[in-house]
């Protein structure tokens, strides 16, 4: 299968040549562009499998793209292609929303794997970095300003689960706050995402132990 990606990455040598090495392994580079402003107008057009993304860019940088896009509402793949192998880097990237953390000295083939693993679901770090994400995934290594579960949610993310906290349906909510079925859907997802649970139930336990309601009447619909 041919996977749709866009490339963002301001070293032009670098970018022109992925871009053709991804095109010989049956990768489809939709847009190759220079700039995070550029990509961020091409990933709402374009839609692609997973966005590959430089971390370190002039302007607006690739940690600034990943947090903007997802704050957007765009919840395709992300994956982060980088020399750095900080891990303070890591784990800002996949508390921003990344699926993958990966180095640009890998291999081309290396890297076709990774992308598609990545669109199939899982989280993808470099080798060397591994260890780093299993102290991420355990609880450790976590900056200390985050006190808060909720503090990666956007505000229309913590809306939703407050109303997911109070038994409602996706089609409730979207009627209370005006939006539509789908668009609830994706938050949904990415809720389940940033809170590392599997199902809305989980997370609205969450927000209940933590006191997060939206001091609305619940509604009488079931949850989906």
């Amino acid at each position: 299968m041919s996977l749709r990606i866009i490339l963002i990455d301001d070293h032009t040598l670098f970018r022109v040549g992925l871009k053709g090495l991804l095109e010989h392994r049956n990768i489809e580079v939709v847009a190759a562009v220079g700039s995070g402003e550029e990509g961020l107008a091409l990933a709402e057009d374009l839609r692609p499998d997973v966005i590959l993304l430089d971390m370190r860019m002039p302007g607006l940088d690739g940690l600034g793209v990943l947090r903007q896009l997802r704050q957007s509402g765009l919840e395709m793949p992300i994956a982060m292609l980088t020399t750095s192998s900080n891990e303070h880097d890591l784990v800002d990237a996949l508390r921003s929303g990344a699926q993958g953390y990966l180095i640009k000295d890998m291999e081309p083939d290396d890297l076709v794997v990774a992308l598609r693993d990545i669109v199939a679901g899982k989280t993808v770090v470099a080798p060397d970095l591994a260890p780093v994400l299993a102290r991420v995934v355990q609880g450790e290594n976590i900056p200390a300003q985050e006190t808060s579960p909720f503090s990666e949610l956007t505000p229309r993310e913590s809306e939703i689960l407050s109303l997911l906290a109070e038994g409602q349906s996706n089609k409730a909510i979207a009627r209370n706050l005006g939006i539509s079925d789908g668009t609830v859907k994706l938050h949904v997802k990415a809720i389940l995402r940033k809170l590392g649970v599997h199902s809305r139930v989980e997370a609205a336990v969450i927000a209940v132990e933590h006191g997060l309601r939206a001091g609305r009447e619940t509604s009488t619909d079931q949850v989906e």
